[in-house]
């Protein structure tokens, strides 16, 4: 139960996001409930999972994957992966409510809810990954879907270069970290989070230790948005409010922060640990504080604030005393709940005022009391004033930067008490600017309390901060104890979270860091000064748009120079590439590399094949100008092979390469519409050089011809073993089959199947979306008198009759082919080619009313049989495309069955999609 409840809880967004794309297209309404109720199947499986974590136990399910490279399908819910999914599902499902009330009718309410729970989905496989390569895996997936959230507004030019810069640092942090963590896995032996967490002393003392540590912060750091990576975050404030809400408080910006979190117990406790993430940690805590205050957009004023309590964060991580770690998560905790409310505050004001600037806003405490009162105490929280969540946290931070050795002693308590100071002082600009004052006078509109259940997020939030700060031993001590313990990897120090602890030098730290912030924001015009001169620089994004810029120009020289765009001309260069590859293996391995080949007598048949397929290709290649001749040349060669296939024994692939073959020379008759029927000859000088350009061709086709001669010759003369008699053995009782080959595709090596249907189907895809902006100039393959060549009327009333009768032929080869030469892959290519003719001769129109099917969607129909089937079984405690066979009536039916339905239905939508797409373009120049 505990493997589908966790797995479940990982796909559940996924699916609901697809779901939400359906429902849009019925109402808003609809999709929000589609959306809601994903979040709160999430928070329902995690109610049903707590308990276990609750009493100290930690769940890991795994699913084989590819075990030979590390990988498998593991998630672990701890402490630690209880608190985020908590805050990534509970926020998540109030964002959904505020973001109902938020958008606009012509917002696209239903994309954003896609996104947003394929986000929140990518979140949860993050923090409840077991497998390292795994959490790499949804780390990007986090990324990309980021991207697209802080996108939404693509029209926007801001939008569209914050999207690029987030993905551009995150992305380039995702590659360090990638490489970091291949290489933790390797020094502990396995990429499996159970045996890392175990093998600290192990990690600790391998001396690619710094190297890999500092490749696994470049990512943490980069994703978290610290000092010097930070300039990413502020520009992400393009996004919707409900976005920034989510990103920028409990998931997205978190995930760094996390990650340190989840890797602590194995690389923490080093002087390297220590010095990069305090120091990196501090600098961006004071930095993110001081430039709050000077932005005039409050959103960049929280933004800012984020990036300063990150920082906070991560240094408590570095600092590595025994309650550090806990102070850390106990920040998590505030920071998410007090953030996610600012954020939604500062949607609420934005979207009844109309504007962001501070200095256009003053005395909406008149206008909106109830969101004022909200406001103040969210923010009071970030301020750190007593009797509000982030109060506690806070005193806990003060607490651990004192007693530290050297000069930390003094340095870590003046840091703290400063950055106090300043956070105090965006606070209170947050408030007196927007709430407090006199009446605003410049807006275009009048300001009013937002409807009601737009505020209940908010309210609900609030309530936390509020009920936290007051009882924190029954609101938030459990769950600060458990995931404590998991980011320690060892029973958590007695905490105790009493709002009074006596008059200490925490609390007098406390005292100067509110009196003092109230005093630097009565001095706030100075520093304004600086903002105004310096600000704007420091902020800006022009510097990653140069750099930008420049990567893109220098890419450009270098494909300039390396590249002529001549296909001729990377033709050669990549089997040049191989050749060299070749004969450095070749020279190294010596005559080991050949053993005795054993040659048996040639039949009459075998010799009259070969002399045919010669005959052919040196046809193709002489007659190449000629291409019609040329094509059927290439078309006979095609058709040679498959009749050796059945001189072979190997029906199935004579079916399979009769099919490719009239799949292949429909498309390559397609094309030639848009060539001349003859290619002219050159003549005179023009002729000579092409004679002297030629030469080198011929040379390199020579070596490449003679070195696939050699490499068939290495594997005929080499001793192989063979695991042909195990399939040969099994097939019936293992896949319910007596045509071994169709029994290996579907059933025995159905993973790979599958990756090569959903290859295909983005092969159809991408040529769909490239040849629909195409526009040609109209010169299409003509006849002698001029006139385009039209289908013969032959053509025409043969494919009438021709069509039923291959489609009854493809359902006769669909249902033998688990028992006998066949299969849905080839019965596929029949339905496809029978569909395609109707194209080519009746043309584009009235195949297309015949058809009256959008092949996109039928190939979205054929892969989800095909992932259905394959995870049917996964309810049932067997692997990812497990089949099972057995009896029906008397009818033997195999499971497998299902999947092959699923590549058929594929195979069909992927050429048609392909084929007609050709033939829209051919028609389309004719024009």
């Amino acid at each position: 139960m505990a493997f589908i409840l966790l797995f479940g809880l990982v796909v559940l967004p996924f699916v609901a996001s697809q779901l939400v794309g359906l429902a849009s297209g019925v109402s808003r309404r609809a999709a929000a409930l589609s959306a809601g109720a994903a979040m709160l199947g999430g928070l329902l499986i995690l109610a049903g999972l707590a308990p276990t974590v609750f009493a100290g136990e930690v769940l890991v399910v795994t699913l084989p994957w590819l075990p030979e490279w590390g990988l498998d399908l593991s998630l672990r819910l701890d402490g630690l992966g209880l608190l985020f999914v908590l805050l990534i599902d509970g926020i998540g499902l109030l964002i959904v409510l505020y973001a109902y009330y938020y958008m606009e009718d012509d917002d696209q309410l239903g994309r954003f809810y896609l996104y947003l729970l394929a986000f929140a989905g990518g979140m949860l496989g993050l923090v409840l990954a077991e497998n390292l390569l795994l959490m790499l895996l949804f780390w990007e997936i986090t990324s990309l879907t980021s991207f697209l959230l802080v996108a939404y507004k693509f029209k926007d030019k801001e939008a569209r270069i914050a999207a690029r810069m987030a993905l551009g640092v995150t992305g380039a942090g995702g590659l360090a970290l990638m490489a970091g963590l291949i290489l933790l896995g390797q020094m502990a032996g396995s990429y499996a989070l159970s045996d890392v967490l175990l093998a600290g002393d192990t990690i600790r003392a391998d001396p690619r230790y710094p190297l890999m540590l500092v490749l696994v912060l470049l990512g943490a750091f980069t994703k978290s948005a610290q000092f010097p990576f930070h300039s990413w975050l502020p520009g992400a404030m393009a996004a919707p409010t409900p976005a920034s809400a989510y990103l920028h408080s409990a998931t997205m910006v978190k995930a760094g922060v996390f990650l340190l979190a989840r890797l602590y117990p194995a690389l923490s406790g080093t002087d390297l640990w220590f010095y990069i993430v305090t120091g990196v940690g501090a600098v961006t805590f004071l930095f993110g504080a001081f430039f709050a205050l000077l932005r005039h957009d409050f959103k960049g004023l929280l933004a800012y604030s984020t990036i300063s309590h990150l920082g906070l964060i991560v240094l408590l991580l570095g600092l590595s005393t025994p309650m550090a770690p806990v102070a850390a998560v106990f920040h998590i905790i505030n920071h998410a709940v007090f953030k996610a409310s600012l954020f939604m505050v500062a949607g609420i004001v934005d979207h009844e005022a109309g504007t962001r600037d501070m200095r256009r806003l003053s005395g909406l405490r008149r206008t909106m009391p109830r969101t004022t009162t909200l406001a103040v105490l969210a923010a009071g929280a970030m301020a750190g004033v007593p009797f509000l969540n982030g109060f506690l946290s806070k005193e806990m931070f003060f607490a651990e930067s004192i007693g530290l050795p050297g000069a930390l002693a003094w340095a870590m308590p003046a840091i703290a008490t400063i950055g106090g100071v300043l956070a105090v002082g965006y606070s209170a600009r947050f408030i007196a600017d927007v709430f407090l004052g006199p009446p605003p006078t410049t807006l275009d509109r009048i300001p009013h309390e937002p409807p009601r259940f737009m505020r209940v997020p908010v309210e609900i939030l609030v309530g936390i901060v509020v009920v936290v700060g007051l009882l924190p031993q029954l609101a938030v001590k459990p769950l600060l104890a458990i995931a404590s313990t998991a980011v320690l990897g060892a029973p958590v120090p007695p905490l105790d979270l009493a709002i009074w602890h006596g008059f200490n030098l925490p609390l007098i730290m406390s005292i100067v860091a509110l009196g003092g912030g109230l005093y630097y924001f009565s001095r706030r015009e100075i520093v304004f000064s600086i903002a105004d001169r310096f600000g704007d620089g420091i902020s800006s994004r022009v510097a990653f748009e140069r750099f930008y810029n420049g990567l893109a120009i220098g890419s450009r020289a270098v494909l300039a120079a390396i590249d002529g765009f001549s296909l001729r001309q990377n033709l050669a260069l990549f089997l040049l590439f191989t050749l060299v590859l070749g004969l450095s293996a070749w020279w190294g391995a010596g005559n080991a590399l050949l053993g005795p080949l054993g040659v048996g007598d040639m039949d009459v048949a075998t010799m009259f094949a070969a002399a045919t397929m010669l005959a052919a290709v040196a046809g193709v290649v002489v007659l190449h100008r000629q291409r019609l001749v040329a094509l059927v040349a290439l078309s006979l060669a095609g058709v040679v092979v498959a009749l050796l296939f059945v001189w072979a024994a190997a029906p199935d692939l004579a079916l399979t390469q009769l099919s490719v073959e009239v799949a292949s020379i429909i498309l390559l008759l397609l094309m030639m519409r848009f060539l001349p029927i003859d290619a002219t000859p050159e003549t005179g000088a023009a002729a000579t050089r092409e004679a002297a350009r030629r030469l080198p061709d011929a040379a390199i086709a020579l070596a490449a011809g003679a070195g696939a001669g050699a490499l068939v010759l290495a594997m005929l003369s080499r001793p192989f073993d063979t695991i042909s008699a195990w399939h040969i053995a099994n097939s019936v009782d293992g896949g319910g089959g007596t045509n071994i080959v169709n029994v290996i595709l579907v059933d025995f090596r159905g993973f790979d199947t599958m990756g090569e249907v959903a290859v295909l189907g983005m092969a159809a895809l991408g040529i769909q979306a490239m040849l629909g902006g195409i526009a040609l100039p109209g010169r299409v393959a003509r006849g002698a008198d001029g006139r385009s060549l039209a289908p013969p009327v032959m053509l025409k009333m043969l494919v009438q009759p021709l069509l039923p009768l291959l489609l009854a032929a493809a359902v006769f080869i669909f249902l033998r082919g688990h028992n006998m030469p066949g299969g849905g892959f080839v019965a596929g290519l029949i339905v496809a080619v029978a569909l395609v003719m109707q194209f080519v001769a009746r043309g584009i129109a009235f195949a297309e009313a015949r058809l009256r099917q959008d092949m996109t969607r039928v190939l979205g129909v054929g892969l989800a049989i095909c992932l259905i089937t394959g995870l049917v079984p996964l309810a049932f405690g067997r692997n990812f495309l497990t089949s099972t066979h057995g009896y029906l009536a008397g009818l033997h039916l195999a499971s497998a069955a299902l999947f092959d339905l699923g590549i058929m239905i594929v195979v069909v939508a992927s050429l048609v999609l392909a084929l007609v797409s050709l033939g829209r373009l051919s028609q389309a120049s004719e024009r």
